[in-house]
């Protein structure tokens, strides 16, 4: 199967906080999306590799994805060795994304900034035709990459103001990860992500990027290289005005 888009994240659920409402809104368009995890978060205070696949299944059927994935690298060591960057190369070569999504390589969490490198070196080598894997080479046409810590200037801002609530209905799959009534249910201990407040973060988040254009939710992507706009008139229609405070 050929993607359109396939975001790659180094847990269950990165994708889903960061850019999950524009995954899903490219489905809305008809586009075919994946999301690719690099670990299976064994690791992880709360939940187990078992459970985080339970919910990462959840959230993939929430998000209309036409592929969902777990990679075997293990989690809290990912590194940039050759046989990471081939695991990735292969999966690149399996469904030939035209676009790939990325962590920003600023990230508090290792995992995140090793992950963003791995993907961004392995979109490259997908495309030699004398790197052999048994596949035909494939390199996308960008590598895109999208928040999670740390803030940047965007390069671009999607509105997913028709798909937020389904964002956080995605995120929400992750029962063990995220703030429950119930704590005892899966008896651990509290981490960042799993106070209540946490999600307000998130909803804050998506708030201020859908302002800077003008509309009630937005998530920001960043791009390495300049962008091309061939009919710049056309480009900054009348919608831009509307996003002027």
């Amino acid at each position: 199967m050929r993607l359109d888009a396939l975001a790659f994240g180094a847990h269950a659920d990165d994708v889903e906080l960061a850019c999950s409402g524009t995954i899903m809104k490219l489905g809305s368009l008809g586009y075919k999306t994946g999301v690719l995890t690099l670990t299976r978060g064994e690791t992880a205070t709360r939940g187990s590799a078992e459970i985080r696949a339970e919910e990462f299944k959840a959230a993939s059927e929430m998000m209309d994805l036409a592929v969902h994935k777990m990679l075997d690298i293990p989690d809290g060591r990912i590194e940039d060795s050759w046989d990471n960057k081939a695991k990735i190369i292969k999966e690149i070569r399996t469904y030939k994304p035209r676009i790939v999504f990325a962590p920003y390589w600023k990230a508090r969490h290792p995992d995140h900034e090793e992950t963003s490198h791995l993907v961004r070196k392995a979109a490259y080598l997908a495309g030699l035709k004398k790197l052999d894997t048994d596949q035909e080479p494939f390199r996308p046409y960008k590598v895109i990459y999208y928040q999670t810590r740390f803030e940047f200037e965007p390069s671009f801002i999607v509105d997913i103001s028709d798909f937020h609530d389904r964002k956080v209905k995605s995120i929400l799959s992750y029962k063990s990860q995220f703030h429950h009534h119930q704590k005892s249910e899966f008896g651990e201990e509290e981490t960042l992500i799993s106070h209540p407040e946490f999600l307000d973060r998130i909803e804050t988040r998506d708030k201020q990027y859908g302002a800077y254009i003008g509309v009630r939710y937005g998530e920001p992507f960043l791009v390495r290289e300049a962008l091309k706009v061939d009919d710049p008139v056309a480009f900054f229609g009348p919608e831009y005005l509307d996003a002027v405070p």
